[in-house]
């Protein structure tokens, strides 16, 4: 396997077993973080980004982890070389991801009663179901999330460079943000892997008292993102970023 597919794939997985796994710990039953909040989900996912970011980097690629990120890049640049190959790799590391939260917190699946926590521990679920708001505030999330990525790394910041790990550390902080300020509605996919592949998860999963896998809602938080990264995209080539 070539360093890029290791490096998205390690990263994703990295990036879901730390974001889900922080879920898993607000809302599984006699876990010890049972009850944290949004406040501890939203710093869980922003630090889990970073780590995922540094540890696609360091192996050996671009440390998109999100096929949101390779869609806008590839619309900004105009290759999309790297993108199949990207994207199959952060939907395998995603699903692998998943499968070490499951084992992880094996005891607390039969624990816990309620299978709308269970089922968020894989995936995102809408507050109100409203599908075009619904629709419309992944959109919107994404291409923050695109746009302000470029940014970072535009090098309007620091036309040397940004030093070592700062970036990772920007972008993290870009994804605590998105989740405190706009990841009320729908849990903020922001990420077609990161969703899709750990329902995939909990569908094939022998998790006790599950309940359905929510495959009504499955298409928004893989097509609100991508949406809102060719805007994203778009915007970025025409910011000239």
């Amino acid at each position: 396997m070539s360093s890029e597919f290791l490096g998205e794939m390690f990263g994703t997985l990295v990036l879901i077993l730390l974001g889900n796994g922080v879920v898993a710990c607000a809302l599984l039953k006699k876990s010890y973080g049972e009850g944290s909040g949004w406040m501890v989900i939203t710093t869980g996912w922003g630090f889990a980004v970073i780590c995922g970011v540094l540890v696609a980097l360091v192996i050996g690629s671009d440390a998109h982890i999100n096929p949101a990120i390779t869609v806008g890049v590839s619309i900004a640049t105009g290759d999309w070389s790297q993108a199949p190959t990207y994207i199959a790799a952060q939907l395998l590391g995603a699903m692998a991801g998943a499968l070490l939260v499951w084992l992880h917190y094996m005891p607390h699946w039969r624990e816990t009663d309620d299978v709308a926590s269970k089922r968020a521990c894989f995936c995102t679920s809408p507050a109100i179901r409203h599908i075009p708001a619904n629709l419309l505030s992944e959109v919107i999330g994404t291409f923050i999330l695109v746009f302000v990525a470029a940014v970072i790394f535009s090098g309007a910041l620091a036309p040397d460079g940004l030093m070592p790990g700062f970036g990772p550390l920007l972008v993290g902080l870009l994804v605590w943000g998105i989740g405190l300020s706009l990841g009320g509605p729908t849990g903020y996919a922001i990420n077609p892997a990161r969703d899709l592949g750990p329902r995939i998860m909990h569908a094939i999963l022998p998790i006790h008292g599950k309940g359905d896998s929510g495959w009504d809602y499955a298409a928004i938080p893989v097509l609100g993102p991508l949406a809102g990264a060719v805007l994203g995209g778009l915007a970025v080539a025409a910011a000239n970023l």
